[in-house]
């Protein structure tokens, strides 16, 4: 079983009368890579801050190993941190720019429970940091000025000198933000295998969702300040709690519904089957489908049918724009189809997912409130029994 390393009890901060955490709860465990994920101002670095020890609660408890550590400053903390600025030594070499905090005297217990200065000995200072040298993939690179580093390399000097003081956790803000895309993926990889390797807490930050889902063990969504959800990327993207966490989280299309039954919901004046349970009959929701999730058929064979508005190719999938009476949907799949081609769709049960209605409903997505005028602006031949009768033929 994991073990609790950090947790953060019932934390608020308020900076005037800004409100920039209100209330949260969370804990993270030992040896775990978390991510701290949302837009812009949502709380995450604020968070961040509450556990380097650069920024106290207004109220509430941070606890390290059981211990509250509101009052600890960060120097005292088993806890580094990488900034997005690497804020290394230009005129210090790869190595002395590592070793900078190793060759500071530490205070350790004395005789009569004072405090004395300890200095390392030179040969431990370089067995460490060529043993870091080796972790980050910059072994021979010790007599290099950071002048004729690149940014990726630079960033690995930045968490080998942040790692060779050895910290229970290391704290990452967005360290990857000024690295291009091509970089950052291949960062992405080598942070996750360094944690893993090193075997240490990694609690990061970022906007980026594509980055939270491929490196965590453990997403934390944030917004207004709140945390919105907690899971693992899987659980993170295919079980949304709610508009927020499916829109930040990947592409989607949300659709108002209606819950008839356990196992049926309805959108569009049509029944689909899905797999949520525990709605109360006829409660109005939102409804999920991921683009990737829904199926292209011949028009006369969809559950839906609409015209394609826009076709953009993207390398291995295309994505497509449909209309579906009056909705804009975005559909990726491999197939082509041309622009203003009808087409139908159909999804399985576990491509639609119902969510509650939140405070975010209504604000994602081309949406609209439900509304039987469905019927009306639909095809011609749309027959809304059909579907009904259709489907009993496969009920048990």
């Amino acid at each position: 079983m994991a073990k609790e390393l950090i947790r953060l009890s019932d934390c608020f901060v308020q900076f005037d009368d800004d409100i920039i955490l209100d209330h949260i709860n969370l804990y993270i465990n030992d040896k775990e890579f978390l991510t701290l994920l949302g837009p812009s101002g949502c709380g995450k670095t604020t968070t961040l801050r509450l556990i380097g020890g650069f920024l106290k609660p207004t109220s509430g408890e941070v606890l390290f190993d059981g211990e509250r550590i509101n009052d600890v400053p960060p120097h005292k903390r088993a806890v580094n941190t990488v900034f997005q600025k690497y804020a290394l030594f230009p005129h210090l070499n790869v190595f002395e720019n590592i070793a900078f905090g190793l060759r500071i005297p530490q205070s350790i217990p004395g005789e009569n429970g004072r405090k004395k200065k300890h200095k390392l000995p030179e040969s431990e200072i370089q067995q460490r940091v060529m043993e870091m040298l080796e972790i980050v993939n910059l072994k021979g690179f010790e007599k290099r000025s950071i002048s004729s580093l690149s940014g990726g390399q630079q960033q690995r000097v930045a968490i080998a000198r942040a790692l060779v003081n050895q910290p229970k956790v290391l704290l990452l803000d967005e360290p990857l933000g000024a690295l291009d895309m091509r970089l950052r993926k291949d960062m992405q990889n080598e942070l996750k295998r360094i944690q893993q390797t090193m075997g240490i807490t990694f609690i990061y930050v970022t906007h980026d969702q594509e980055e939270a889902l491929a490196m965590s063990d453990t997403v934390v969504v944030m917004d207004g300040g709140k945390i919105q959800q907690i899971g693992t990327p899987e659980d993170i993207y295919n079980e949304p709690k709610n508009a927020f966490v499916a829109d930040f989280i990947g592409e989607s299309n949300i659709i108002d519904g209606i819950m008839r039954a356990d196992g049926v919901v309805e959108i569009f004046n049509r029944k689909f089957q899905c797999l949520d349970k525990g709605f109360g009959k006829d409660e109005p929701v939102d409804v999920v489908i991921r683009p990737e999730d829904v199926d292209i058929v011949p028009e006369d064979q969809g559950q839906l049918r609409g015209t394609v508005t826009n076709v953009t190719f993207k390398g291995v999938h295309y994505d497509i724009i449909v209309d579906f009476y009056g909705f804009k949907w975005l559909i990726q799949t491999t197939d082509f189809c041309p622009v203003d081609s009808r087409i139908g769709i159909k999804i399985d049960p576990d491509g639609i997912h119902v969510m509650k209605k939140s405070q975010y409903s209504g604000l994602f997505g081309d949406y609209s409130s439900y509304s039987e005028e469905y019927e009306e602006i639909g095809d011609a031949d749309y027959d809304p029994d059909a579907e009904e009768e259709q489907e009993a033929g496969h009920e048990e």
